[in-house]
């Protein structure tokens, strides 16, 4: 097959092409007899898709490049597990499918919930603030066993905050849109039933894709019917929460503790609101993505996806365009 790699102009990590010969060697036999090309820029764009049977690139690189013309493109292998920025998906050549790197991101995703998850119950947000201030507060605080937590989202990144908090004790919640059980979580709830639980959720992790069913699921309304005290964790998308609303509760007292890895918009412009709310901690969209491991394990999925398509199976990581991820 015809395969093209576009990699965004500007990056800290891409596929390149030792890291795809490599790939190769740990795929073995599909990985054979393909002609591969690498781009970064519109002209390479171009040109590869006259020809090209396969796309591997960011949602940064396409998202920019839609619509466009690619009249063999079977697949298009996208190196993140979000794909809200591609939705929707009507500029999909007919009969192309639309595949993710979902599973990519479980073991930093995990690590990044118990450490957000200990600071928050630690109330390190709030020491962070009187250390800026040269104030000595002192205050002691339980351990997190015993602790509601409620994971939105129970794919690979909710998966993982659950394993994380189940570690020290804490009781897990999962809400999704069905309400079978997982074998991660203490319980399972439908998302018609989040605002039940929300009154007992001492920690809120959110790790669901942004679609139009989850876009500023957490209104000002279900911020508020959060027990005061409450911590958030947003590892999912800046869009899944109405941003002016937690910053109101979290300056007023309401809520204790946020640390939040993606905002609206990305990058925070100096002078956002974000940068100076009380006991809020933000870090950079960077929540998941381990650069020693990230886009060999990205191809290691594709080759998998890659056999399954020329096997005639279903696609273990083929995105629903109905639901949006």
């Amino acid at each position: 097959m015809r395969i093209h790699v576009q990699n965004p102009e500007a990056v800290h990590m891409e596929v390149s092409p030792e890291l795809w010969h490599e790939a190769c060697a740990r795929a073995g036999a599909i990985a054979e007899g393909h002609e591969i090309s690498f781009g970064t820029d519109e002209a390479a764009f171009a040109a590869a898709m006259q020809t090209a049977d396969i796309l591997i690139t960011a949602t940064s690189a396409l998202a920019k490049r839609i619509p466009f013309t690619a009249p063999r493109l079977k697949m298009v292998f996208c190196t993140s597990a979000g794909v809200d920025r591609l939705m929707p998906a009507d500029w999909l050549p007919p009969g192309a499918k639309l595949l993710n790197n979902s599973g990519v991101h479980s073991a930093k995703s995990g690590e990044y919930a118990a450490m957000a998850l200990l600071m928050l119950n630690a109330r390190i947000p709030g020491a962070i603030a009187a250390q800026q201030t040269g104030t000595w507060k002192p205050f002691l605080t339980p351990t997190l066993r015993g602790k509601h937590v409620t994971v939105v989202g129970t794919g690979t990144l909710g998966a993982a905050a659950a394993r994380a908090a189940r570690q020290f004790g804490a009781h897990v919640t999962g809400v999704r849109r069905g309400h079978d059980p997982h074998p991660d979580f203490d319980a399972v709830v439908s998302t018609d039933r989040l605002d039940d639980i929300l009154p007992t959720s001492q920690f809120l992790v959110l790790a669901c894709p942004l679609t139009a069913a989850t876009r500023n699921l957490m209104t000002r309304q279900r911020l508020e019917r959060l027990p005061k005290g409450a911590g958030i964790v947003n590892v999912g998308r800046g869009g899944l929460v109405e941003q002016e609303a937690l910053c109101d509760l979290l300056d007023s007292g309401h809520l204790r503790g946020a640390i939040l890895d993606v905002f609206v918009p990305e990058p925070l412009p100096q002078g956002h609101r974000v940068w100076t709310t009380k006991n809020l901690v933000a870090t950079a969209h960077m929540a998941a993505d381990d650069p020693t491991t990230y886009y060999s394990d990205s191809l290691d999925i594709f080759f998998t996806n890659l056999t399954a398509l020329v096997d005639g199976h279903p696609l273990p990581n083929l995105v629903d365009l109905t639901h949006g991820y």
